[in-house]
């Protein structure tokens, strides 16, 4: 199984990256890890087969992160011809905001037939839900008003876990959500600097032997953060990097 980074970015284009979005495959599984406004431009640039996509799995409804969904959907409907159903399955309230942002995007699209199914399944904070092959488990990250419907997803694939912190402040559910995961991508906006709603290296860093993942990849940085890459002693994500999982 492998993951590829579409797009790696923050939502204001810091190292001129594209917005969020994970490709995860393998055998049995082909899934998108959020879908930001840029995504559809990094899946063709990439080549990405859209079509063969069966769930994407959204952590918060921010446009860096969901607002590539329009865009997705209608390439699915009038462009690539899509058949297969697709699944999204986010936070809870995500059939509301699947139609804000369809309606925002391109008014009458939520509405507009389509030659696929598409179900959207919602998953609270500190639920699973299972697809075909594939367990999404969620944990409550600290991006906004408290209890907010923002998420960290831990998927187990394949005999394989993958967690991704969404974007958070330091909150001890990631111990949970990352312990001995084969991948855990931790957003680290900061090297050192605390704030509200976001994740530091340095918050990281002290809490590493609670999260014990077996391999950690740091996304979503700013220029505080890219600037440091090179000197730093953590992997870090760059747009179309591809990982392979076990």
């Amino acid at each position: 199984m492998k993951l590829q980074f579409v797009g790696c970015g923050d939502a204001f284009g810091s190292g001129g990256r594209f917005n969020t979005c994970f490709h995860l495959a393998g055998d049995t599984t082909n899934i998108l890890i959020d879908c930001g406004a840029s995504s559809l431009i990094a899946l063709k640039k990439l080549k990405i087969d859209r079509n063969a996509i069966t769930a994407i799995v959204v952590t918060h409804f921010h446009a860096d992160h969901f607002g590539g969904i329009p865009f997705f959907i209608l390439d699915a409907q009038l462009f690539s011809k899509r058949r297969a159903p697709l699944t999204i399955v986010g936070p809870v309230g995500i059939d509301a905001w699947y139609e804000r942002v369809m309606e925002t995007a391109f008014p009458g699209s939520s509405r507009a037939s389509r030659k696929f199914n598409l179900d959207l399944m919602e998953v609270p904070a500190g639920g699973t839900i299972d697809l075909e092959g594939l367990r999404v488990g969620a944990y409550q990250a600290r991006h906004g008003p408290p209890g907010g419907p923002c998420l960290a997803v831990r998927i187990e694939a394949e005999g394989r876990v993958i967690t991704y912190s969404g974007d958070t402040e330091w909150t001890p559910e990631l111990i949970d959500a990352a312990r001995n995961a084969d991948l855990f991508i931790a957003e680290a906006y900061f090297r050192d600097k605390s704030i509200a709603t976001h994740l530091s290296l340095n918050a990281i860093e002290a809490h590493l032997d609670e999260l014990q993942p077996k391999r950690l990849i740091l996304t979503h940085m700013s220029d505080d953060m890219l600037d440091r890459v090179g000197t730093l002693n953590f992997e870090a994500a760059e747009d179309g990097k591809i990982v392979e999982i076990g």
